[in-house]
């Protein structure tokens, strides 16, 4: 009998609203696109569209098809609501100064 290795991965998503990381145990070269079916995020959040997402680790961005590693989070990315080099450029038209963290 061969020996199946498990790791351990995190998928995590958030909304403004609310956030979920999930804790899974997966077979050693599962890619991205199966730990986030596998983990039930997708019914968690009917609005993720994986053909449209993007997803990385650790805050990279990777490829759905790249396996992942022991410890890996995987993240979810929701597209950007405004363009913030555009917010910068309206913001300097208008004479203000931009404090840290963009607000």
């Amino acid at each position: 009998m061969e020996d199946v290795k498990k790791i351990q991965v995190e998928v995590a998503y958030a909304v403004p609203q609310k956030q979920r990381i999930i804790a899974l145990e997966v077979t050693e070269g599962t890619t991205l696109e199966e730990a986030i079916q596998q983990s039930g995020i997708l019914e968690a959040f009917p609005d993720i569209d994986l053909s449209q997402s993007k997803a990385g680790i650790f805050g990279k961005l990777h490829k759905m098809k790249d396996p992942l590693r022991a410890g890996d989070r995987v993240e979810i990315y929701r597209p950007l609501i405004a363009d913030p080099k555009a917010v910068r450029k309206e913001r300097a038209a208008q004479g203000k100064k931009m404090k840290k963290g963009g607000s």
